[in-house]
């Protein structure tokens, strides 16, 4: 009897720890099933601009394999902080499972995304970050690294006394203030030949005015760097307007098809590249696997590269260069 009851006390244990494990797959299992929902809010959804063309593409791409909705909510202009933050509103209203962003500002959103926190929505930063460690992730660029090689390579190609003016995009937005720290240090001492830092709003005309007005300024101006493709090839159409691509050198940050042909005339000298396509694609995919409760990563360098005219038709970095294309042949 004794031994009845002692073989039907284990036979108990065994189906409760059947039945809790067999519960605990069936909710992972139902979770790994379930269709998710994502909003991506970028700076600006822009069809002449192919950073964020690849970069919005690729977070499409990657909620398509990776069994997610993903809806896209993007001011008209980089800047427009108010219009971010309306869109951001909206999306918590909706109560999705995560909000991928792109901050336009360093500190406007600071509130909204914690009340997205409270909401129980999980946040992504994807090419930029607020002030506030709000989010779960992050997937960008070492904009600080970025700026540094963009540096280095622009003091090959000046003197001891060149002066140095430096486009900007948008004042106080992480990516700006890390490209122009890491591009001072790149410079060494030719740091302090930079004469004046501009912003352009992300705007290809304001970047162009600006430039040309420095260039009247300062009518020994040797390089201008621009710090997105908005200011770098708005500096770089100034620049080629004005016949002066022998004079002064034009470097920047993120590439085009109109970058690539301004590098081919010769008035780009180097550009430093964002793997755009990349940061979307895992900005999405790592959110996935953290909503599915698997392993993800929490801080990913996207990464990026120096193009020049002597390595732009490297098959590497044509992918780059022509991301439309290679996706296309893929």
């Amino acid at each position: 009897m004794k031994k009845r009851k002692k073989w039907m006390s284990i036979c108990l244990v065994v189906c409760l720890i059947g039945g809790i494990g067999g519960a605990a797959w069936y909710h992972r299992r139902k979770l790994e099933e379930r269709r998710l929902s994502l909003v991506y809010i970028p700076k600006v959804e822009d069809s002449t601009n192919d950073f964020w063309k690849a970069l919005i593409l690729g977070t499409k791409m990657a909620a398509k394999e990776y069994n997610a909705d993903i809806e896209i909510k993007a001011p008209n202009e980089e800047n427009d902080i108010e219009r971010q933050n309306e869109l951001l509103k909206e999306a918590i209203s909706e109560e999705p499972d995560a909000i991928l962003f792109s901050p336009s500002s360093f500190t406007e959103s600071n509130d909204l995304l914690k009340e997205a926190k409270e909401k129980g929505i999980r946040i992504s930063f994807i090419d930029s970050y607020t002030e506030e460690k709000v989010q779960d992730l992050t997937v960008a660029t070492d904009n600080l690294e970025a700026g540094e090689k963009l540096g280095k390579f622009a003091a090959t190609l000046l003197g001891p006394d060149d002066q140095i003016a430096i486009v900007a995009h948008v004042k106080g937005v992480s990516t700006a203030v890390e490209r122009e720290e890491g591009f001072r240090k790149g410079l060494g001492d030719l740091a302090e030949n930079i004469v004046e830092v501009v912003y352009c709003d992300s705007q290809y005309e304001k970047s162009r005015k600006l430039t040309q007005e420095l260039m009247e300024k300062y009518p020994n101006l040797k390089m201008v760097a621009g710090m997105n493709e908005y200011s770098s090839v708005g500096a770089a159409r100034a620049v080629k307007a004005a016949g002066a691509k022998d004079r002064i050198q034009v470097v920047g940050v993120d590439s085009s098809q109109e970058a690539v042909q301004l590098m081919e005339n010769g008035v780009f000298k180097g550009l430093v590249v964002q793997k755009a396509f990349k940061m979307g694609y895992i900005g999405v995919k790592e959110t996935i696997l953290m909503l599915r409760g698997k392993s993800y990563e929490k801080d990913v360098n996207s990464g990026c590269e120096l193009v020049t005219p002597d390595n732009m038709y490297d098959s590497e970095i044509e992918k780059l260069l022509f991301p439309f294309n290679t996706l296309k042949l893929s």
